[in-house]
Formats: structure tokens, C-alpha cells, sequence
């Protein structure tokens, strides 16, 4: 029998079926900012949280990195924040300004992937540290907003005003960056004699 028979199923290792999790939360949460019980829409997205950090470790320790968790992740990470972006930017919490910079940056990003792509075969874009920071400042912004219908406290406030100023830095800075990294290596692929990197896939966030 062949080596392929013993691999596990992708979908039932345990970092990827955090991310399921985490990707099956977002209905429950939609919800319940709807319904205006920020206490459960906190409390379910710092679940969401928790298991977007566990899944790396889980993924890391238990050796159980794969290609499907490589694409699962940031698209679990893009789902829920965009969808909690636009929920409450409709329930007037979240500014429109910050909701228009974060889908036109990611926007542009798969328009220069598809023709990057189109033009000279390559499918990888890793994340720079720029697009971490920039998740990281979402997730806080996301986090901070909620918070802040639960208590007016002033450093909640403040920190809500941080984190959304940091979230619209970010936002621009790695957009810039990765249309700057993208021209360079596009430019690099087209100098004759130079192949076109087929890298296995990697999303960019």
C-alpha cells in the first residue's frame, strides 16, 4: 500500500478544524451584533481569537502543517473581519473611512495577484510584517469597538481611536508595500533569461 493511504485527512487535523470553527463562528457573531448583545459578540470574537492563535501552535507542535490550512487561515482571518468590518460600519460603530480602506486594500491585492499571476505564472505572495501588523491593528479595532458599547470607560475610548488610527496607517502602508514588492519581483521575472519563481501557493494577507 502506497504511503498516501496513511496520510490524515487535512480536514481532520486539529489546527484546521479550529479554523473551521473559527470560520463557523461568524453567523453567531453577525448575530449577535444585530441583536445589539455586544456582551456575546465580544465574547465570541475573543473565542474566534483564541483559536486563530491556538491553530498556529496546534499546527507548529503537532506538526500538522498543511497546504489546505496554508489557504484555510487567511481566508478564516479575511471572512471575519471583513464581514464584522461591514456589520458594524451598517450599525454606524464603525467608520466608513476605515471599512472603504480595508476592502479597497485587499481589493487591489487580488487584482495585482490575478495579473502578477496572468503575467508571469507566480502564485506566492507571503505576508510582510507590514500585513501582520495590519491584521493584528483590525483585530484590535474590531475588539476595541465592541468593548466600547459594553463600557464607556475613557481608555476604552482611546483605545478605540488607536486602533482604528493604526488600522487606516497599516491599512495604506502595507497596500504600498505589497504593490512595491510586487512590482520589484514582477520586474525581476520579466529580465530575460531570469524564470519566473513557481513557488507553491501562499496567500497574502
Amino acid at each position: 500500500m502506497s504511503d498516501s493511504s496513511h496520510r490524515p485527512n487535512p480536514l481532520r487535523t486539529a489546527p484546521n478544524l479550529l479554523t473551521l470553527l473559527r470560520i463557523c463562528l461568524a453567523p453567531f457573531l453577525v448575530a449577535a451584533i444585530f441583536g445589539n448583545n455586544y456582551a456575546l459578540g465580544f465574547g465570541l470574537f475573543v473565542a474566534a481569537g483564541l483559536t486563530d492563535a491556538l491553530d498556529g501552535v496546534l499546527a507548529r507542535t503537532l506538526k500538522q502543517r498543511s497546504m489546505l490550512g496554508q489557504y484555510l487561515d487567511p481566508v478564516a482571518d479575511k471572512l471575519l473581519l471583513s464581514t464584522l468590518f461591514l456589520v458594524l460600519m451598517h450599525k454606524g460603530l464603525m467608520p466608513t473611512t476605515v471599512t472603504v480602506l480595508v476592502f479597497g486594500r485587499d481589493v487591489g491585492i487580488l487584482l495585482v495577484a490575478a495579473i502578477l499571476y496572468a503575467a508571469v505564472g507566480r502564485r506566492e505572495f507571503r505576508p510582510s510584517i507590514f500585513g501582520k501588523a495590519n491584521t493584528l491593528a483590525q483585530i484590535g479595532a474590531v475588539a476595541a469597538v465592541l468593548l466600547h458599547q459594553l463600557t464607556p470607560a475613557v481608555w476604552v475610548a482611546d483605545l478605540r481611536s488607536i486602533a482604528l488610527g493604526a488600522t487606516m496607517v497599516l491599512t495604506v502602508a502595507s497596500g504600498l508595500h505589497y504593490a512595491w514588492t510586487a512590482s520589484r519581483r514582477s520586474g525581476t521575472a520579466a529580465i530575460p533569461g531570469v524564470p519566473a519563481r513557481q513557488d507553491g501557493p501562499g496567500p497574502a494577507v
